[in-house]
């Protein structure tokens, strides 16, 4: 049996209102309902939206590893 693996890795996007962290979150989240084998992310962007001085959203690109299944 081997112990190498192959990867593809893709890029989401996520977003929130309160965090960096809950904009990652929200995007991994709702990629592990339609992708499966996920392993790793980087973050690759980071932006946000700003209202009257202040923060109003966040939005995070990332890629996102997942191994392929062997058929």
């Amino acid at each position: 049996m081997s112990s190498h693996h192959t990867y593809k890795k893709i890029e989401l996007v996520g977003s929130s209102p309160n965090s960096i962290d809950e904009a990652i979150t929200n995007a991994v989240e709702e990629a592990s309902k339609s992708v499966n084998n996920m392993d790793w992310f980087e973050v690759t962007e980071t932006r946000g939206h700003i209202v009257n001085g202040a923060v109003a959203h966040y939005q995070v690109t990332l890629k996102v590893g997942f191994k392929i299944e062997n058929s």
